[in-house]
């Protein structure tokens, strides 16, 4: 719960964090008097982004290091009894007879009995775990805290406990604040993937949980990390609390670099000055369609007068006939002037005396 609300927190600090670290950039690069990139320039886009990318993955990284660096602080039983995970009951009760001679709490001193009683009660705990079957593997598949779970004896009742109380809720809750903040227009960038994601570990866990041995990720990642970096190998425990750290980064990443990875700035418009500067362009072509077609229709016209140019007779001719044109095709044609001669010669047949030419 905790690990996503912080994953809520962390989608608005990026964006002060980069402004810091371009501010000091600019302060480290440029020179005193030089003019700095303006906000709202590609260059300053181009640098913001940068920095914006390798700010997160910065942070990222440190998660990563801060979530392995605490679950190496906390012992496990394996590591207080100095045994292997191998060891087997006749191992692990010879190491805590050996150590309980030197931390029982009747052979130290006065001073050093108080811390020596907790240390001695936490190897006992550490061996009476490890030495029962159904303990050890609770222990290992959820860590210390199947040491409060009660009525469990059984393989079975700590499975059951730990999958319906532990597991069920944990993810439970992360599906319903990657949905609620899905509907507030938050995780929208690979939306597909931080559920797949999801339901991959939630599948991974219950696989991890349900099955006698480790499974074959862990005792890769355990043989590559022993050899390469000497430390100690994971517990399925502790390898499940490091993927929902990592989970949580990744999230992460898709929120704040996945954007900037996909999508250059040249091509990160707003859909407005898109659709302006399309309109603009087709204002354009569109004038220049009927300048080219203006220039056509006056060649035209001078052709078809050429023939009349210099001969005033036939001028008058053309003139006369337009005219003729124009009230025979113009004039005649309207509506009202056709409904006024209508009216006209209606009256006229009428007031004309009988036997007259023209009254039918």
């Amino acid at each position: 719960m905790s690990a996503f609300l912080s994953l809520i927190g962390w989608s608005f600090l990026p964006g002060l964090a980069s402004s810091w670290v371009q501010t000091i950039y600019y302060g480290i690069t440029i020179r005193a008097g030089d003019p700095k990139p303006q906000a709202g320039t590609p260059r300053y886009a181009q640098h913001r982004r940068r920095i914006h990318i390798l700010v997160v993955t910065a942070y990222l990284l440190y998660t990563i290091y801060e979530a392995d660096h605490d679950l190496r602080r906390e012992p496990t039983y394996y590591s207080a009894l100095g045994v292997p995970f191998a060891s087997t009951d006749r191992e692990v009760k010879s190491r805590f007879r050996r150590l309980a001679a030197f931390h029982h709490p009747d052979k130290t001193s006065v001073e050093e009995a108080a811390e020596s009683s907790k240390f001695f009660i936490h190897l006992k705990l550490a061996s009476d775990t490890l030495q029962d079957v159904a303990k050890r593997f609770a222990y290992e598949r959820f860590g210390h805290d199947m040491n409060s779970w009660e009525k469990c004896a059984t393989i079975k009742d700590f499975v059951t406990r730990g999958v319906l109380y532990n597991i069920m809720p944990h993810y439970g809750v992360a599906a319903a604040l990657i949905y609620v903040l899905g509907l507030f227009g938050y995780l929208e960038f690979g939306k597909f993937y931080r559920w797949l994601i999801l339901l991959t570990l939630f599948l991974f866990e219950i696989h991890t949980v349900t099955r006698p041995a480790f499974p074959p990720i862990l005792n890769l990642a355990n043989a590559i990390m022993t050899r390469v970096t000497f430390r100690e190998p994971y517990l399925p425990f502790q390898f499940i609390a490091l993927l929902r750290k990592l989970i949580l980064t990744v999230y992460i990443a898709l929120s704040q670099i996945g954007p900037l990875l996909v999508q250059s700035p040249q091509t990160k418009k707003p859909k407005a000055a898109d659709d302006e500067k399309s309109l603009r362009e087709s204002l354009v072509r569109l004038e220049t369609l009927s300048k080219q077609l203006d220039a056509d229709a006056g060649r035209l016209m001078d052709m078809e007068v050429a023939p009349f140019k210099g001969d005033t007779a036939s001028v008058h001719n053309l003139q006369g006939k337009m005219r003729e044109w124009l009230v025979q095709n113009t004039i005649r044609a309207d509506p009202m002037v056709r409904d006024a001669m209508g009216k006209s010669f209606t009256k006229r047949r009428i007031d004309a005396p009988s036997g007259a030419k023209g009254n039918r």
